[in-house]
């Protein structure tokens, strides 16, 4: 399932039309549609989708094409290595290995690296259970984090961001909002883990009881009780 596909189905599940949409690692940010902006040489040029949907940024861009030809070549290197998926992510490839059996990993990371070898322009990284090859460029979720903040006129705000996640690639967003001194970045995790993250929330029931109370301070928000009060976050 690609990740523009996935994207879709997100938006469509969530179906609200004023809402941001980050994804692939925040290499494709999508607002909702309203004029196009002037390019005044600083801000990203604005175009808009088929959909009328407007896409804010997509830095890796130019990176479309190889990633195809990559992901062509890990299909067929990778097809006769049981449990292995190659999924499309639009700004990166990934390859699954959770159901691969640990005798053919080291394979399956050779082929992976000797597909590599032949696009200079991009470097093989690790998630949970799956290799990334992503365009090397300098940009990850926590740019994209400072981006949204940036866009949006609220770097210098007293906004306070909230970012939730359970992936390595995770901790880039978490040292931006530790970075800012006000923020709550919180991982997802059952056992104890070295991150960068300031809360954590054990599994994924625990982050639909916190939203929820999120929800319900919102509307009541004139509440004197701190955050962490209302919420219940561990730190």
């Amino acid at each position: 399932m690609s990740a523009l596909f996935l994207f879709l189905k997100v938006k469509e599940f969530v179906q609200l039309s004023n809402v941001y949409y980050a994804g692939s690692h925040g290499m494709d940010i999508m607002a909702p549609p309203r004029p196009v902006k002037s390019f005044d040489g600083n801000t990203p040029t604005v175009v808009m989708d088929k959909k009328g949907t407007e896409v804010l940024f997509q830095p890796a861009k130019s990176f479309l094409p190889a990633i195809q030809k990559i992901l062509t070549e890990l299909e067929e290197e990778t097809a006769k290595i049981k449990g292995a998926r190659v999924e499309d992510n639009q700004f990166c490839v990934s390859v699954h290995f959770r159901q691969v059996k640990d005798e053919d990993y080291q394979n399956l990371e050779e082929k992976v690296r000797s597909v590599l070898e032949n696009y200079a322009g991009f470097h093989l990284c690790w998630g949970k259970k799956v290799m990334e090859i992503r365009p090397t460029i300098e940009w990850d979720k926590g740019h994209a984090v400072e981006y949204f903040l940036e866009s949006l006129g609220l770097s210098n705000s007293d906004v306070l961001p909230v970012y939730i996640g359970d992936d390595r690639t995770d901790e880039d967003a978490f040292k931006v909002i530790q970075r800012r001194g006000q923020g709550y970045p919180i991982i997802v995790t059952s056992t104890p883990k070295d991150t960068k993250a300031s809360y954590s929330l054990t599994d994924p029931s625990e982050v639909l009881s916190f939203l929820l109370r999120l929800a319900r301070w919102r509307k009541s928000s004139s509440s004197s009780r701190s955050l962490n009060q209302i919420w219940g976050v561990v730190n």
